[in-house]
C-alpha cells in the first residue's frame, strides 16, 4: 500500500507541481495555515492538527456536514468546487463514488447516480426541484456554494430519486471579502472558450452592519466547440447472407453557445424572530450550429444542415423564516418562473443522379414557454429530547405550449398536419410530509418519516390528438438509521429502508410524433425509428435498501463502504415496435416508452479520501498534506421479461474507478498546487429489448491541474491551469436488431455504429479578490 501511495506522490509532485488548494486543507474542507519551513516535522504536524481542529469548531465544514447527517449523504464544499477549475458541474461530480455522465469526456452531460439512466436522479436547486428546460451543464460551478448529494430520499428533499438526490446550493456571502472576481480562457481541441465570473457580497444596516446581507453572482461565456459526424448502418438477410443495404455517414458540425447566467441570495432581517430572503435566477443562452455530412449508399448524398436556438430562464423565490421561541421555525416560500426556448433548423439534402440534381429541403420551427408557480411551507420543532420535528406541504402549478412546424420542399407532412402544430399542457403537483429525526442514545440516531405526492398532467387536444390525463400519486415511507458503536468511536454504520420513484416526464406521456429524417417515407428500420408518446405510463415504483460503513480518520479523512438494493416496479423503457401509423401509408418502426415488468438493480461502493499522513505513518515531512482519493463502484442489474445474460436497465454501466491525488508545494516564496484525476467507466452492453442490444466502448478520462498565487493569497491573483481529458478516446457505440422483412418474411440483421472524437481542453483561469 505505502509503495502504491509513493508512487502517486512521485507522479503527482515533479510532473504536475501539485495540490488542488490556494492554500492546504484536510478532505473535510478545513484551511491549514502553513508552518514555517524550518520547524521541525513533528512540530509541524502537531500544529497543523491543532489548526485544524480550531478551524473546525469555527462553523460546519464538508465532512461534518456528512458526518453529522443520519441519512446517508456526500457534501462538495467551495474548496472542492475551486479544485480542477471545471466549467461544467458533471466534471466536479464525475469523481464522486458511482456517479457517471453521459456526452463525450470533457464536455459534461447529463447525471447518473448509481448508474441509472436520466430521470432517475432528483436535481434540486436550494432544495427545490430544478425549473423547466434547466440542464445543470448550464450552471456553471462559479455560482455554487456546495453540493449535497444523498444516496436514498428523505421526505423533506422529494422521494423522486430512485438512484438518489443532487442538491445544489448556489452561492452565499462571501466570508473575507467584497468581491471575486474570475476570469478564464481556453481552447476545446482549436476552438476557443471564454468565460467570467463576477460575485458581490451586499451587507449593511443596524447595528452591526447586518440587518441586510447577501451574495449577488453574475457568470457569461462563449464557447465554439467542433464534432465529428462518423456512423453507418448494414442491413442483412441472415437466410440468404444478402447485404440489403449498406449506409455511412461522415461529416463535420460546428457549434457556438453563449450564455449569462445570474442568481442572488439576499437576507432580511427585520428582528430577532423574523427575517425575508429574496432568492432571483436567470439564465440566458444562444446556440448557433452548422453540419456538413456526405453520405454512401443513401439516397440523399450530400446533407447541409443549420440551426440556431435561444433559452431564457427566469426564476423568483421569495421566503420568510419565523422563530416564535428557541428551536421552532415557520417558513413559507412562494415561487414564480418563466422559461421560454425556440430552436429553428434547415436541412439541405442532395442527390445527383444520372446528371440529375435532386434536393429535399426540409425547415423545422419550434418553440416552447411555461410559466410555473409554486408555494410551500414547513414547520419544525427541535426539542429538548433531541427530537427534530419537520412538516410541510408543497403545491405547484405549469402550464406548457409546444409549437412545431415542419416543412419538406416549403410544403408540410401530410403525416404531421393531422396533428395540428400546438400542443398546449398543465401539470399539477401536491406534496405533504412529515418526518422525525431523534437521537435517543449518544450511539443512535432514528430518522423516521413519510411522504405523499400527487402529480396530475393533462393535454389539449391539438388536431387529431384528443385531450389526454394522466395521473399519478405515491406514498413514500422511510427510514435512517445511524449507528456509532460505542466500542469503535471513529466507526459509524448507516442502514435505509425507503420507497422512491420516477414520474414519466411531459415529453413521455404527450409528445407528437417525430419522424425520422433518414427514412422520412415509406418503410423504415429498427435503427431509424420514428418517435411518440405514452399518455398510459405509470410512474416506476422502487422499494430500496442503503447499507454503509464509514470509518473516519483523525483529521477528517474518510474510508467508506456501501451496499444497495432496488427492487423497481413498472420499468419505464422505449420500444421499438412494427406499427401501422396515421402519418404513412407503410408500416413504421416506433419508439415510443412503455411500462414494462420489474427490474432489480443493486451495487457496491468503495471510497477512500484523506491525507497522506493518515495513511503512513513516518511520512516525509513534504509529503504530509498530500491528499489521496480513491472511489470504486461496481453495479448489476436484470429487467424481467428480457432474456439473455446482458438485460440491465437502460444506459447502467458495470461501475465506475477514480483515483487522484492533490498536494501543495513550496518554491521560490510561492505556493504551488498540482494534481490529477483518473476516471474510467468499463464497456457496457445492454440488452434493450429481445430484439435490440447496445454496445458502448470504455470511457477513460485523465485531468491535471497547475495552481499557483501572484501575490499573497488572499490579495494576489490566483491562477489555475487545468487539463480535461488530457489523452483523447474515441467514444464508440454500435447496436444490432434483427426484425422480419415485410415481403419476403426472412430475418433481418441491423448493425449500426457511430465513433464520436474527443479532444483535449485546457483552461486557464484567473482569480481575484478584494
Amino acid at each position: 500500500m505505502r509503495r502504491l501511495l509513493l508512487i502517486a506522490c512521485l507522479l503527482a509532485g515533479p510532473a504536475l507541481l501539485a495540490h488542488a488548494q490556494p492554500s492546504p486543507s484536510s478532505p473535510n474542507g478545513a484551511a491549514v495555515p502553513a508552518t514555517p519551513a524550518a520547524a521541525a516535522p513533528a512540530a509541524s504536524s502537531a500544529a497543523l492538527n491543532r489548526l485544524d481542529r480550531v478551524e473546525v469548531s469555527g462553523g460546519p465544514t464538508a465532512s461534518s456536514r456528512r458526518r453529522l447527517s443520519t441519512a446517508s449523504k456526500i457534501v462538495i464544499d467551495r474548496e472542492e468546487l475551486d479544485r480542477y477549475g471545471d466549467t461544467v458541474l458533471g466534471d466536479v461530480l464525475r469523481r464522486l463514488p458511482g456517479v457517471t455522465i453521459g456526452g463525450r469526456p470533457g464536455r459534461g452531460g447529463d447525471i447518473r447516480m448509481r448508474g441509472l439512466g436520466s430521470g432517475f436522479t432528483q436535481i434540486l436547486i436550494d432544495g427545490e426541484r430544478a425549473p423547466a428546460g434547466f440542464a445543470i451543464e448550464d450552471l456553471p460551478p462559479d455560482q455554487v456554494e456546495r453540493i449535497e448529494v444523498y444516496r436514498a430520499p428523505t421526505a423533506e428533499t422529494g422521494t423522486r430519486a430512485i438512484a438518489g438526490t443532487i442538491n445544489i446550493i448556489l452561492r452565499e456571502p462571501l466570508q473575507k471579502s467584497n468581491h471575486e472576481l474570475r476570469l478564464s480562457a481556453g481552447m476545446d481541441r482549436r476552438e476557443p472558450q471564454a468565460d467570467f465570473s463576477w460575485t458581490r457580497n451586499l451587507k449593511w444596516g443596524g447595528t452591526s452592519g447586518d440587518d441586510f446581507v447577501g451574495a449577488v453572482s453574475v457568470n457569461g461565456g462563449t464557447r465554439q466547440r467542433f464534432n465529428n459526424i462518423d456512423s453507418g448502418t448494414r442491413i442483412l438477410d441472415t437466410e440468404t447472407g444478402e447485404v440489403l443495404e449498406q449506409t455511412t455517414q461522415v461529416g463535420v458540425s460546428h457549434g457556438r453557445n453563449s450564455n449569462l447566467n445570474g442568481n442572488a441570495r439576499l437576507r432580511w432581517k427585520v428582528s430577532d424572530t423574523l427575517s425575508f430572503n429574496l432568492a432571483p435566477f436567470f439564465a440566458f443562452s444562444q446556440n448557433e450550429s452548422t453540419s456538413q455530412t456526405n453520405a454512401e449508399g443513401t439516397r440523399f448524398r450530400d446533407n447541409h444542415g443549420d440551426s440556431d436556438g435561444r433559452m431564457h430562464n427566469v426564476r423568483l423565490n421569495l421566503s420568510a423564516s419565523y422563530r416564535p421561541q428557541v428551536g421552532e421555525t415557520f417558513d413559507l416560500r412562494m415561487g414564480l418562473g418563466g422559461f421560454k426556448a425556440s430552436n429553428n433548423s434547415h436541412r439541405r439534402d442532395t442527390q445527383t443522379y444520372a446528371g440529375t440534381t435532386t434536393q429535399r429541403l426540409q425547415d423545422d420551427a419550434s418553440s416552447s414557454t411555461e410559466d410555473h408557480a409554486s408555494l410551500g411551507g414547513k414547520w419544525s420543532l427541535k426539542t429538548a429530547q433531541e427530537h427534530q420535528w419537520v412538516t410541510g406541504a408543497e403545491a405547484e402549478r405549469s402550464a406548457r405550449d409546444q409549437v412545431r412546424d415542419t416543412l419538406v420542399n416549403g410544403l408540410p407532412l401530410p403525416g404531421l398536419v393531422k396533428f395540428g402544430n400546438l400542443l398546449g399542457s398543465r401539470s399539477l403537483r401536491f406534496a405533504t410530509y412529515t418526518q422525525d429525526e431523534w437521537s435517543p442514545t449518544k450511539q443512535w440516531s432514528v430518522y423516521a418519516g413519510i411522504r405523499y405526492e400527487r402529480i396530475e398532467t393533462t393535454a389539449d387536444a391539438a388536431g387529431s390528438l384528443p385531450e389526454t390525463r394522466n395521473v399519478s400519486s405515491v406514498t413514500s415511507p422511510l427510514l435512517h438509521l445511524l449507528w456509532k458503536p460505542d466500542a469503535f468511536p471513529k466507526d459509524q454504520v448507516r442502514l435505509s429502508l425507503t420507497r422512491s420513484y420516477r414520474s414519466p416526464n411531459l415529453n413521455d406521456l404527450i409528445a407528437r410524433p417525430s419522424i425520422n429524417t433518414t427514412y422520412p417515407e415509406g418503410p423504415n428500420y429498427q435503427t431509424y425509428a420514428d418517435r411518440a408518446g405514452n399518455p398510459d405510463l405509470k410512474p416506476e415504483l422502487a422499494t430500496g435498501i442503503d447499507l454503509s460503513l464509514e470509518h473516519w480518520l483523525p483529521t477528517g479523512g474518510i474510508v467508506s463502504g456501501s451496499a444497495f438494493v432496488r427492487d423497481i416496479q413498472g420499468v419505464i423503457r422505449n420500444q421499438v415496435l412494427l406499427e401501422t401509423v396515421s402519418w404513412d401509408s407503410a408500416q413504421r418502426w416506433v419508439s415510443r416508452p412503455r411500462n414494462m415488468s420489474s427490474a432489480r438493480t443493486m451495487g457496491l461502493e468503495f471510497e477512500i479520501k484523506a491525507r497522506l499522513d493518515e495513511l503512513w505513518d513516518n511520512i516525509p515531512p513534504e509529503l504530509q498534506l498530500m491528499l489521496v482519493r480513491f472511489n470504486i463502484a461496481a453495479f448489476t442489474s436484470s429487467v424481467r421479461g428480457i432474456p439473455g445474460s446482458n438485460n440491465r436497465l437502460d444506459q447502467q454501466p458495470r461501475g465506475s474507478l477514480n483515483f487522484g491525488v492533490d498536494h501543495r508545494w513550496k518554491a521560490l516564496g510561492q505556493n504551488f498546487g498540482s494534481g490529477f484525476n483518473i476516471n474510467l467507466v468499463p464497456a457496457t452492453t445492454v440488452q434493450q429489448t429481445e430484439t435490440l442490444r447496445r454496445h458502448e466502448t470504455a470511457r477513460k478520462q485523465f485531468d491535471a491541474y497547475l495552481a499557483w498565487s501572484s501575490g499573497s493569497v488572499r490579495d494576489g491573483i490566483n491562477w489555475r491551469l487545468s487539463l480535461a481529458n488530457l489523452f483523447p478516446n474515441d467514444a464508440e457505440a454500435s447496436s444490432e436488431g434483427t426484425s422480419i422483412h415485410s415481403l419476403t418474411g426472412h430475418e433481418l440483421l441491423t448493425d449500426s455504429w457511430s465513433r464520436n472524437k474527443t479532444f483535449r481542453v485546457v483552461n486557464l483561469r484567473a482569480d481575484m479578490r478584494f
